[in-house]
């Protein structure tokens, strides 16, 4: 029996060890058919004699050598072999133990079907637990960079991971493969999920990325107790038995959210390069775990407070505040950042505060008393004074605040300071449009309509609000109490709206602190065009026109310049549909400079990504709203989900927040819920319309019925208490039915809505957001991929399911290179979510190298980087230096599914002059200009004026590229005729055929140089008649030896020697289409090639190697420049080879090749600077 050594307090999980004898000095108090606990004799009751000696030993025995009382085994079966796997000091500790073995591992044990496995199971999970414990102790001693260290290299070595690629965190888990779980570690690095596992001689190892995951939920079954389920498009996987699920679980999700930035838009890559570098010392939880962490923290402290995305959380600590409205000290935490100290208190909406550094005027250290323990009184510029107690470290803190205040810049103006007017910074001020109907509502004057009633009811609300103000203060250091709620519910006065939705929205702190900004944006949008400025123009007549100040151009020209300025401002977002009218109904109330700033408020924290160009967070929303549907009205929800309702209404009332489904005054009360309450309050409202119409809405036969009755509804949602005069709604006149139905009014909307909904918390909208935004990201990918598959498919003759393969690895190799960054341009530029979706991936010359090498048909062994260098070079048409989606298919298309003539002819092209000018390109600008004299010549001499439609094909013809044939290509020289020959000989190594391959291709060699020798023969007999040709040298076999090394002379000498070996064999050249088979033996063909086809290998041709009809290679020889063949009699001299014309004309399969490329498990790192040899190893 080992000896399990004890002091007091022990309690923990032991590297499990064999017991031969259980009972010996033992009591088994617990059992089940897997683990037995038991105590040990002389402790507790009972024992007898056996007992007291026992006890006696162990109180004799040192301290050291003591065992600990308690103990669980592991038994199996009928098995007299058990296991120690956990020992406790007292009976409470063990039973922890217990307890956590019969809720996690029971159930999961009586899925196997023999003991060994059992044993093997709980003996590597209880390993794993203990590596786990020792971890987490190890991380809050003292740094020790070996075993995070250790692990990373693991990670690399276990998954082909390159340097770049970052652990965060590994944890030991379970993996389930099918009904059988595997112990192991799981590996969760920035930009992939990964597993391994070796049990028994099986190996399990598993890598997917983070921009594959479609859903990642925490669940709990009978079969997978508290596991976490990652799915991807292709399957799903099962993790359990996690030490600490919760914190695990976070982490997937901050990763997952990263990769989903990272697919969205190009700031996800910015915010991978922002983590912190591994650094020499590291402490076994990462600093990439302490920074997620920490980020993770911040976000949520910018959310509660609604503070800007530049704000980083220095600390918090728990304190009181002494609340003046209350008379008592509220509980809560201090938060303290680089420009604010917030506090919220313990019990939701009790009491929160945010106090701007740039306000605080002294900060000091109050007198301690029993009462009041170690306070802090904090002064502000507007005379509060605020006081918070019972701090633990308040020396420090009060040090803290002290260097925050001394880096506050002087230039941030204060509430008690507030700037000028925008008569400032611009000409024509529209602060005050009284005369022309006023933006701001107000200074309009109340309609003499209107009942006394209602302007009672606005100065009553005036009036609660200046009682409000004068209890909880005034401006953005104002105690935000339930009763602030109370009041905004019951609708802000119209003199003070734009003042508190600034206050609420955080945009009046934004605002503070970047004084001119809105001003100095203006001047540098106005006069330039772009696409945004161009949809701008084109929907300012159509914000709100039914309202008199945007019926006159001042107000027209205060909205083109808020909605410019902020386009200039954020250009990722520029400008979208919708914006026009948030926008219009902000300047309703506020300055240009209010509006503009609620406006980045709006875009950029409250509603994320709800107006970039594919309205992501609308959508997000759209689906949150759904499943509140389905968990709050069931029912209405089956119904609707058969009629697809929910996800044609949703959209516009979320993008707009209910201004265009509803009349004005009253959508604008929901717009003030919104900035105190945010988004909540909208979900809360549109479950309230939908509860309020289930009736009929279950009636309804289709989509359009549903609309109409919702529409309608809407339509007559009134605001009674209004004072200024109604606004008609433009949708209600043009859907207004002949029996109007019963109006609703607003306040009672929107106290039904928190009656019956109210319970909706953020935090679990917020982790429904999470869920949806993999699910609409990932089929907003779907969509863009089949887009481009349709594109494709009228411009190439691969199948549907190749294009998408194609689609996925192409863009995979583009998005590893935004991981680590190791392309040769800024990788992450490359994606430009504006272009086209077949132009929007785009990869470099070190990705096209490794895909041509995985997928090409064409294999040229180390000649394969150059080769597919040269057709990077071809597909590269605005010689960017990158390649898109298009171009890519259209070079591997013609590779694979071209005849005979398309594979010779790119073949041809490839091995072209870079800067070889193409004839196909003066021929079509010739033939383009043709045209246009033609059309014109027509519309001159024609009698009869034309209609429209003959322009319009004239226009398309003239568009419609000129196709290229075989006579537009250009010549090619001898130079770049040899590097041609070398890319034959090397293409055959993997051919069942590959010597009569080889065979063909030193005969049709052969052949061409000699039809060049004519070419250029005649050439210069039709150039220089002046000139008499040089007598033809003797055959080879009588040549002086001299003659043997041409080029050692000079450049004309040697032309002139390699023009007579060639003249010297024209008369020995062997028919064209010759039929006997012994006429084209291996003898005969070695007498017009260098070497012999039996000995030639694919590296027998080097770069001193010139093929020319002699017996012998020829080292050091100059090319002739003279010498030239065009396609056309390429394309015969193949023809005259059978097996060529075979090897051409054979289809090639790639379903083979992106099966292996896909299956490849190793990750490839990306090297833009790597040798051809280096990319030839690299390629699959």
């Amino acid at each position: 029996m080992p000896i399990i050594y004890f002091t007091k307090g022990a309690n923990m999980w032991i590297t499990p060890e064999e017991v031969l004898i259980a009972n010996a000095l033992w009591v088994s108090e617990r059992a089940n058919p897997f683990f037995i606990l038991q105590r040990r004799k002389g402790h507790g009751k009972g024992g007898g004699i056996t007992g007291l000696l026992v006890g006696t030993m162990d109180v004799v025995l040192d301290s050291s050598a003591r065992a600990a009382p308690y103990r669980i085994l592991l038994q199996t079966g009928d098995s007299q072999v058990y296991w120690s796997i956990a020992c406790g000091g007292s009976r409470m500790e063990i039973t922890t133990h217990w307890e956590w073995l019969e809720a996690n591992l029971l159930q999961t044990l009586s899925i196997f079907e023999n003991d060994e496995d059992i044993s093997t199971f709980v003996k590597g999970k209880i390993s794993g637990i203990i590596a786990e414990e020792n971890k987490s102790k190890q991380a809050q001693e003292e740094e020790d960079s070996g075993k995070f260290r250790e692990a990373e290299l693991k990670m690399r070595k276990l998954f082909g991971m390159p340097e770049e690629e970052k652990l965060v965190n590994y944890y030991s888990c379970s993996f389930w493969k099918g009904r059988v779980p595997r112990q192991g570690w799981l590996y969760l690095t920035v930009n992939h999920i990964c597993f391994y596992s070796f049990l028994l001689g099986k190996e399990v190892t598993l890598i997917s990325q983070w921009t594959d995951v479609t859903r990642l939920e925490k669940n709990a079954t009978l079969l997978f107790p508290e596991s976490v389920r990652v799915c991807t498009r292709d399957t799903e996987h099962f993790f359990s038995m996690f030490l600490n699920i919760n914190d695990t679980f976070k982490l997937m999700e901050q990763l997952a959210t990263i990769a989903m930035r990272q697919i969205l838009d190009n700031e996800g890559f910015a915010a991978d390069l922002s983590l912190p570098k591994p650094r020499k010392t590291l402490k076994n939880v990462s600093a990439l775990k302490r920074d997620l962490d920490a980020r993770a923290k911040n976000e949520r402290y910018r959310t509660l407070f609604r503070l800007t995305q530049e704000e980083r959380l220095d600390g918090h600590t728990d304190c009181t505040l002494w609340a003046p409205f209350a008379k008592m000290h509220v509980t809560g935490q201090l938060f303290i950042s680089n420009n604010y100290i917030c506090f919220a208190s313990r019990e939701e909406d009790l009491c929160n505060l945010i106090i701007p550094l740039r306000e605080v005027s002294v900060v000091e250290k109050a007198d301690s008393s029993s009462v009041l323990p170690c306070p802090v009184s904090i002064s502000t510029k507007n005379k509060m004074n605020f006081l918070f107690a019972n701090l633990k470290d308040r020396d420090f803190l009060v040090q803290r605040i002290s260097d925050f205040l001394q880096r506050t810049p002087d230039r941030m103006w204060s509430d008690a300071n507030p700037p000028g007017p925008l008569t400032d910074w611009f000409v024509c001020p529209i602060t005050n449009l009284s005369d022309v109907g006023s933006l701001c509502f107000g200074n309009t004057l109340p309609s003499p309509s209107l009942s006394l009633f209602f302007q009672a009811k606005e100065k009553m609300k005036e009036e609660s609000w200046k009682i409000h103000f004068f209890e909880f203060g005034r401006g953005v250091c104002m105690y935000r109490t339930s009763k602030t709620r109370e009041l905004v519910l019951n609708g802000l006065p119209e003199c003070l709206r734009g003042e508190l939705w600034l206050l609420f929205s955080g945009a009046q702190n934004e605002m503070a602190t970047q004084p001119g900004y809105y001003g100095d944006l203006v001047e540098q949008a106005m006069g330039r065009c772009s696409l945004a400025t161009e949809e701008i123009e084109r929907d300012l007549h159509r914000s709100m026109p039914e309202h008199r100040a945007f019926q006159n151009e001042m107000g027209i020209a205060a909205l083109r310049r808020v909605l410019t300025a902020y386009a200039h401002r954020n250009p990722g977002i520029g400008y979208c549909q919708a914006m026009n009218i948030v926008a219009s109904v902000l300047l309703l109330y506020c300055t240009e400079e209010e509006a503009f700033w609620l406006l980045v408020a709006l875009c950029e924290r409250m509603l994320p990504d709800y107006y970039n160009t594919r309205v992501v967070g609308a959508l997000v929303d759209q689906g949150v709203f759904e499943e509140l549907t389905r968990a709050c009205l069931p029912l209405l929800y089956e119904h609707m989900q058969e009629l697809g309702v929910i996800s044609s209404i949703s959209l516009s009332w979320f993008l707009t927040l209910f201004l265009s489904v509803m009349p004005f005054d009253s959508a604008v009360l929901l717009v003030d819920c919104f900035f105190f309450e945010g988004i909540k309050v909208i979900f809360q409202v549109a479950l309230a319309v939908l509860h309020d119409n289930m009736d009929a809405l279950l009636a309804c036969n289709d989509e359009g019925e549903a609309m109409t009755i919702l529409g309608r509804y809407l339509d007559n949602v009134v605001n009674k208490q209004t004072v200024s005069s109604p606004i008609p709604h433009l949708h209600a006149l043009l859907t207004s039915g002949d029996e109007p139905p019963p109006e609703i009014d607003v306040f009672d909307l929107i106290k039904s809505s928190y009656e019956k909904f109210g319970s909706l918390r953020s935090d679990v909208i917020e982790q429904m957001r999470f869920k949806q935004r993999l699910k609409v990201i990932q089929s907003l990918e779907d969509t863009a991929k089949r887009s481009v598959v349709r594109a494709m498919m009228t411009e190439s003759a691969f199948s549907i399911d190749e294009l998408e393969e194609l689609y996925c690895l192409f863009k995979a190799k583009h998005v590893m290179s935004c991981y680590w960054g190791l392309g040769g341009s800024a990788a992450a530029d490359r994606h430009d979510p504006s272009l086209p979706y077949l132009e929007q991936y785009r990869i470099d010359l070190g990705q096209f190298c490794q895909l041509f090498g995985a997928l090409a048909p064409w294999r040229c062994g180390v000649h394969t980087p150059i080769l597919a260098a040269r057709l990077f070079r071809l597909l590269d048409r605005n010689k960017d230096g990158l390649v898109n989606f298009k171009e890519f298919v259209t070079g591997l298309s013609g590779m694979y599914h071209g005849d005979m003539t398309e594979k010779l002819k790119l073949l041809y092209k490839l091995h072209l002059s870079p800067g070889e000018p193409d004839n196909s390109t003066h021929n079509s600008a010739v033939a383009a200009r043709s045209t246009k004299c033609h059309v014109a010549f027509n519309v001159i001499m024609s009698d009869k004026v034309k209609d429209y439609k003959y322009y319009l094909r004239m226009w398309a013809k003239e568009k419609e590229p000129e196709k290229e044939t075989i006579k537009d290509l250009p010549r090619m020289s001898q130079e770049h005729f040899i590097e041609l020959c070398k890319t034959l000989y090397n293409m055959f190594s993997e051919e069942g055929r590959e010597q009569e391959l080889y065979h063909s291709i030193a005969t049709v060699a052969s052949l061409l140089l000699r039809i060049g020798e004519v070419a250029k023969k005649f050439t210069n007999h039709t150039t220089k008649n002046a000139k008499t040709l040089a007598p033809s040298p003797p055959p080879a076999a009588a040549r002086p030896e001299g003659e043997e090394s041409c080029g050692e002379g000079s450049s004309g000498q040697s032309q002139d020697v390699c023009k007579a070996l060639a003249d010297a064999q024209l008369d020995s050249l062997p028919p064209l289409q010759g039929s006997d088979e012994d006429g084209r033996d291996d003898t005969s063909v070695s007498s017009y090639s260098m070497v012999s086809t039996g000995s030639l290998q694919c590296d027998d041709i080097t770069d001193d190697t010139v093929l020319i009809g002699c017996g012998g290679q020829r080292r050091g020889s100059v090319v002739d420049s003279d010498w030239s063949i065009t396609f056309e009699q390429m394309l015969a001299s193949v023809l005259t080879e059978p097996p060529l014309v075979d090897y051409f004309e054979k289809k090639g399969d790639i379903q083979t090749k992106m099966a292996a490329c896909k299956a490849q498990r190793n990750v490839e790192r990306q090297t833009s600077s790597s040798s051809d040899h280096e990319l030839a190893q690299n390629s699959v």
